[in-house]
């Protein structure tokens, strides 16, 4: 049996011009910035003009923690929020941008799949509307404007040993994770140590995504702490008088990007943080101006519930006063095959005993939902090689944790594989209301809100920290930062912090390598076990199939 990849499902896509699809959510054309025909930004006077309007219904779409088996997270938000249209609902989808950096390494491309797509796919995940350029670019020029601070006199006092703010760019390039700069004599300022994350683990991607006008994002772009002087006292980005030029690289990309699905269906794609080394959900602003625009609102956030929706729920919804209203929770068969023990070229056999095995993981990500109060209901997202009998084994054991697990078809079929799917979660939001809260108070003291995470939702039995980290993190609550949340970063591939290590382990501790003051985003980044910010290519990247054919069409992308 053939079936036609991602990309050339999209290039049939009957695309409307995109101000037909603002139409829908009642977007005036003088208020979009196309860029072409099929995609534009939302003005911010647009989006202020709706502060008064009443929300809609909050669905986040979370997963098990991935393998190489695939689960298809954005595939499921763009399924649902396409389904719930189907059956009368007016519902819009929120994602996540595309980095260069996993398009070109393992992922090739981030924009669903299947009839269950974002279009225009090549655009979205090659440069897009440019966003991710403004923010290495505002990024980058911080950097330069505090290493020339530094060279014309260093009037700030900064200590050059204690530079705290790395540069970025939007490509895997281990090469650059560890760097010494300003080589080349006097002329060139003073070598120190230094080096690269990528451009998703920048502070000013996550503060992008957090701010709520160019006011907001100005003023966090000035607590970007850069360096400290001898004294240990921090030197900010306003310091270094970079703000306001800053802020004006990145004033358009602060405005949403407009797309639409395969089905027409309006979807808003802005900001791109990695929940495994930053907060893994799109902008507040795109949320918050769908919320008002549409009745259901489906959103993502990145790689397992331990990661992805824990930031979601503890970072994104307690900054912006965001009260979700039901979570899926995406597995596959083929996952839960993988986690119990089978070989990836082994999967297309049936394997019941091996579903049952790998379901605890699924279980794990149940019942930390259910610790923020949220109703949960699993999405299994099919594959052809799924078997009746391992369905209903996993159907079984997700009824047997108090939920339901409902089969979704949406790759094959699009909104009609969700209907059963969008009329579940509208059953549950309207018969179960959220009780959202935060895993942990603000006020909790910071090594805590570690542990907390660490015990709740990895099952951890202990956190392993030095004493140089426990000291920098009272130093940081003595100077007022104690009442932020925690960004945890480590492996997506596993509660612990070993990545092949699958299932739902328990016994383990959590090494913490080191932690990073994000002042400006608003919270505390702590690097766990071996997870790097920024990433290497694989032994053989997505990049050496990507090239445009004899028609002059792209291939590669999937």
């Amino acid at each position: 049996m053939s079936f036609k990849t991602d990309i050339e499902i999209a290039r049939e896509a009957k695309k409307l011009p995109i101000q037909e699809v603002g139409a829908k959510l009642g977007i005036p054309s003088a208020d979009l910035l196309p860029f072409g025909h099929d995609k534009a930004k939302v003005s911010e006077s647009f989006i202020k003009s709706l502060a008064k309007k009443e929300d809609g219904r909050l669905i986040l779409v979370t997963a098990i923690n991935p393998t190489p088996a695939g689960e298809g997270k954005t595939t499921t938000t763009v399924g649902l929020g396409d389904g719930l249209n189907r059956i009368g609902k007016k519902a819009a989808i929120c994602i996540r941008e595309a980095s260069l950096g996993p398009c070109f390494g393992m992922k090739g491309g981030a924009a669903g799949g299947g009839y269950a797509q974002v279009v225009p796919m090549e655009d979205m995940n090659l440069h897009f509307t440019g966003d991710f350029h403004a923010i290495t670019s505002a990024h980058n020029l911080l950097a330069a404007m505090l290493d020339n601070h530094i060279y014309w006199g260093n009037e700030l006092d900064i200590d050059i040993r204690r530079v705290a703010f790395r540069r970025v760019l939007d490509m895997n390039d281990r090469a650059l994770r560890e760097i010494v700069c300003n080589l080349g004599g006097v002329a060139n300022g003073f070598p120190r140590e230094a080096g690269f994350d990528i451009t998703v683990a920048s502070e000013v991607m996550a503060i992008l995504c957090l701010a709520t006008d160019l006011a907001d994002l100005e003023r966090r772009l000035g607590d970007i702490i850069v360096a400290y002087r001898r004294d240990r006292s921090p030197v900010f980005c306003r310091d270094i008088k970079a703000d306001g030029a800053m802020t004006v690289l990145l004033q358009q990309a602060m405005q949403p990007n407009l797309v639409q699905t395969l089905e027409n269906n309006p979807a808003f794609v802005h900001g791109g943080p990695f929940a495994n080394i930053a907060h893994g959900c799109n902008s507040v602003v795109a949320t918050t101006t769908a919320l008002k625009l549409a009745d259901y609102v489906v959103t993502e956030a990145g790689f397992g519930a331990d990661l992805g929706a824990e930031k979601f729920l503890n970072i994104k919804c307690r900054k912006a006063g965001l009260r979700p209203d039901a979570v899926v929770i995406v597995a596959t068969v083929r996952a839960m095959k993988m986690n119990g023990g089978v070989a990836k070229a082994d999967l297309g056999q049936e394997n019941v005993d091996a579903v049952k095995k790998g379901c605890p993981n699924l279980g794990r990500h149940i019942e930390n939902i259910k610790q923020f109060g949220v109703p949960a209901v699993v999405a299994i997202n099919h594959f052809v090689t799924d078997t009746d009998a391992e369905v209903e084994a996993l159907k079984d054991f997700v009824a047997a944790q108090g939920s339901e697990a409902i089969l979704s078809t949406h790759w094959a079929n699009g909104s009609e594989g969700t209907t059963e799917l969008a009329n579940k979660i509208v059953a549950l939001i309207e018969g179960s209301p959220s009780q959202y809260a935060p895993l942990y108070p603000s006020e909790m003291p910071l090594f805590e809100k570690i542990e907390t995470i660490a015990k709740r939702i990895y099952r951890a039995d202990e956190v392993i920290a030095d004493a140089k980290i426990r000291d920098q993190l009272k130093q940081w609550e003595a100077q007022g930062y104690g009442d932020l949340p925690v960004c945890m970063a480590k492996t997506q591939y596993s509660f612990t912090t070993d990545p092949n290590r699958r299932g739902a382990p328990t016994g383990h501790s959590l090494p913490i390598r080191e932690v990073r003051l994000s002042a400006g985003a608003g919270f505390v980044v702590v690097i766990c076990g071996d997870v790097m910010t920024m990433p290497g290519l694989p032994r053989v990247p997505s990049a050496e199939t990507i090239r445009i054919n004899e028609n002059g069409l792209i291939d590669g992308l999937f």
